[in-house]
Formats: C-alpha cells, sequence, structure tokens
C-alpha cells in the first residue's frame, strides 16, 4: 500500500495488518524533497510502531521534467509514476494488489491523482467503504492511532502556483518555512509560495500567534530567501491555489 504516515493512510495501514495478516501487507514509503523528512520519519515510525513491513523508495517525480513544470495536472503524473514504481516491488514480492488512502471527501477537491489511481488499479478502501475524514478521525481515536488529531498535509509541490517550476530549493524554503511556524506553535501551517513573496495559511485560531510573532517570522523567512512575508486573512484551507 502506498503509505505517508497521515491520518488516512494509517488507518488503513492497520485494518489492511487486522484483515490480511502482517506478512500479507507492505507499506511503501516515498523518499522525496516534495516530503519533508520529519514526515517521511514519522511515516516509518508509524509502520515500525503498527508492526508493519516497509520499504522506503527514493520517487522520481523531480527527473520528470512535465512534473517540475508543474502543470494543472502535476498531481496526476507524481501518483502515476509513484504506482508504477510500487507495482514494481509489489510484483517483486508476490503481491497483487495496491491501496491507497483516498476518502470520500476527496471528491470535493480537484484531484488528477484520482486519474492515476483509476489507470493503474489502485484500490481505495476508505473511499468505497463511504468514509469522511471525520470518520477517519474518530475511527483512529478509537483504534487508538497516534494519527487520530495529526493536522492534514500535502505535499510541498502543492504551496507552488502552477506554471512556476519546481526546483528542490524552493521545496526546501517552503518546508524549513513551515517548519519554524510550526515551533512558535502554529499547527496547521501552509506557506503558499509566490515568487519573492511568502503567503502564510493558518487557521483562525492561530492568527494571534502570528501577529505576536511577526518580527521573528519575517526575519527567519527572509533569512530562507523571501523578500515579503504575507498573513492571508482567508485562513488556512486546502487547494487555495486552485481558487
Amino acid at each position: 500500500m502506498a503509505f505517508s504516515g497521515g491520518v488516512d493512510s494509517t488507518l488503513l495501514l492497520k485494518a489492511c495488518l487486522d484483515a490480511l495478516g502482517h506478512s500479507n501487507v507492505l507499506a511503501f514509503i516515498g523518499t522525496s524533497p516534495v516530503h519533508p523528512e520529519k514526515e517521511t520519519g514519522e511515516a516509518i515510525n508509524i509502520a515500525q510502531h503498527l508492526g508493519a513491513d516497509y520499504v522506503t523508495v527514493k520517487t522520481g517525480e523531480m527527473e520528470n521534467r512535465v512534473f517540475t513544470s508543474n502543470p494543472a495536472e502535476r498531481c496526476y503524473h507524481c501518483k502515476s509514476g509513484l504506482l508504477d514504481q510500487i507495482w514494481h516491488v509489489a510484483r517483486e514480492r508476490g503481491l497483487i494488489h495496491i491501496v491507497e488512502g483516498s476518502n470520500v471527501d476527496d471528491e470535493g477537491d480537484f484531484r488528477p491523482g484520482s486519474r492515476a489511481n483509476a489507470e493503474k488499479g489502485a484500490v481505495s478502501p476508505l473511499k468505497a467503504a463511504g468514509l469522511t475524514k471525520y470518520d477517519i478521525r474518530e475511527l483512529s481515536r478509537a483504534l487508538a492511532l497516534p494519527t487520530h488529531n495529526k493536522p492534514s498535509f500535502a505535499c510541498l509541490a502543492s504551496r507552488v502556483p502552477y506554471g512556476t517550476k519546481i526546483t528542490v530549493e524552493v521545496l526546501k524554503q517552503i518546508e524549513l518555512s513551515e517548519e519554524f511556524l510550526k515551533s512558535i506553535g502554529a499547527r496547521q501551517v501552509r506557506v503558499r509560495y509566490h515568487g519573492r513573496v511568502a503567503r502564510i495559511e493558518v487557521e483562525d485560531r492561530d492568527f494571534s500567534k502570528i501577529i505576536k510573532n511577526r518580527g521573528l517570522i519575517q526575519t527567519r523567512l527572509k533569512s530562507l530567501g523571501f523578500t515579503y512575508v504575507t498573513l492571508d486573512l482567508k485562513g488556512y484551507r486546502t487547494g487555495s491555489l486552485n481558487e
């Protein structure tokens, strides 16, 4: 299964292990500049915590010029390549199905990766079961999974407007900026990249933390390469670059 260590894929991994047995499940953890090192480390720790067999594989989207050119179908190209790699590993292990953690709520957003799932034969059990993100968090809480209250996360490339080239340097700039904002107490954070401008999205309850620490934030993000640092008054929301 495609495993990120997020709320959805952790519940799915737990369900697969319980239903199929540990010897019949393999968690595939992709490593790439589009995923913060901390997130990858947490995914490995969770897989170990659940007693799952797992592999880590460097994914190749940053070598794909179509992906790095950042078209609107960016997620399709990334997911398609990822699933090709998972199938390669699965066949070597004698595994015949791939599952991934999309849920019902994902249908309401622009998700080009869903087309890759269909084309590559990846199954989405949580979606098939009619589970929403709320349902998944509640089930995770009931099962005492460590991710039940984990903030939602999307790959770092989702912070970059379509048509703006994705580079390792830009991804690292975003990663370190978000890490700093989390260090001052902001929980759900996005730093949208607009060239010299950083557009910060946080939940309404964290606005005061940003304002209180604005001097520190400005200094840190400028040191990372931004000239202007802004707070989006609409707050955090998924898919704001699709607006």
